[in-house]
């Protein structure tokens, strides 16, 4: 009985929400064009190669008012090639000795002694399509895509690039279109820089961020705007340790490693003036029915140290697929109230 009224009440609740909401998104078009990030514009020069129509169809693209570092034509800048990875010849006095990956902190397994994975799970053009779910309701479509390489700061990156947006009926609940970019430096796995736009019920934001380690320092703007508050600006600037992935490039971070059943892997992470560490726990293999077919996967159990409602999650569970590629095909975070599903629906290898 007392479960049959608290589904009625959710019920109800809901109802009311779709009553009383006149305008799902937050009227935020004018504020938008006041956003300013001069400093990382100086500090961060990246050039992008223009996708082909039909690989970005499904990409949201940029407004006009966000076309700082803005993609340049292809016919415009040289194509970047990747290159073979020359080993490093050790000195004849240490040929004994065994140099070990860094940061040791990680598993060397299916690395040399250098950053560069043996085999690359990341192919340029290809798209996870998930569909996200919270108690139990179709709530928003979710795309992980990797994009033409780009240039950051005259050195060759992987472009990742994250999409979220709710469906109609769920947005008039609380609305979300959400765009995350990061950049991966080729050659050492590094995350420079990165752009996060979220547009929703409550706030507009635009964060920019920027890796550097040289300095090992971290430098983040954020410009928010809310009709409480209204424009609100933040930076922040700390120390960073070596080869510290950030909250977006981590979720393609992960799949360079082996993920071998029994075993614990750890990364750095940081974000928000913190130094974290990301850990996760291969538990078993199994075949994973979905939308997108039957795959073999490896079921891991997750600790995130993050902020927002996500800090609140119980249980952290990921599956990715038992390949080279190691796509993640399913999500499951257990939070307060109920569990928030992301699953792949679609695969476009590229």
């Amino acid at each position: 009985m007392t479960s049959k009224l608290n589904k009625l009440k959710l019920i109800l609740v809901l109802i009311a929400v779709l009553v009383t909401s006149c305008s799902s998104f937050l009227k935020y078009d004018k504020r938008k064009a006041e956003f300013k990030t001069e400093e990382f514009d100086k500090k961060v020069k990246i050039i992008e190669v223009a996708e082909p129509a039909e690989a970005a169809e499904a990409v949201t693209e940029p407004d006009e008012s966000s076309k700082t570092n803005a993609v340049e034509p292809a016919s415009e800048i040289k194509p970047l090639v990747i290159k073979k990875i020359k080993k490093n010849k050790l000195p004849q006095k240490n040929k004994l000795e065994i140099l070990k990956r860094q940061p040791e902190v990680e598993d060397s397994e299916g690395f040399s002694h250098e950053r560069r994975p043996l085999i690359d799970p990341f192919t340029v053009g290809e798209k996870l399509i998930h569909e996200i779910s919270y108690l139990g309701t179709s709530a928003a479509k979710l795309i992980l895509a990797t994009k033409p390489f780009a240039l950051v700061n005259g050195k060759k990156n992987y472009n990742f690039f994250i999409d979220v947006k709710t469906y109609s009926f769920f947005s008039r609940i609380y609305a979300v279109d959400d765009q995350f970019q990061t950049y991966l430096d080729y050659e050492t796995l590094s995350p420079g820089a990165y752009k996060i736009d979220i547009k929703d019920s409550k706030q507009i934001k635009e964060v920019r961020a920027f890796f550097d380690f040289e300095s090992l320092k971290a430098d983040y703007w954020e410009h928010k705007y809310t009709e409480e508050d209204g424009h609100e600006e933040k930076k922040l600037s700390w120390t960073i340790l070596p080869y510290s992935q950030n909250l977006v490039s981590a979720i393609f971070y992960m799949r360079v490693f082996k993920w071998n059943i029994g075993k614990e892997y750890v990364f750095r992470v940081s974000d928000n003036e913190k130094n974290v560490i990301f850990k996760a726990k291969a538990l078993e293999k199994k075949v994973l029915s979905t939308e997108a077919g039957e795959f073999n996967a490896i079921k891991l159990k997750a600790e995130v140290v993050t902020r927002g409602n996500l800090a609140k999650a119980r249980d952290f569970y990921i599956w990715v697929s038992d390949d080279d590629k190691k796509y993640v095909l399913r999500i499951e975070v257990a939070l307060p109230v109920g569990s928030l599903i992301s699953e792949v629906v679609e695969i476009r290898k590229r």
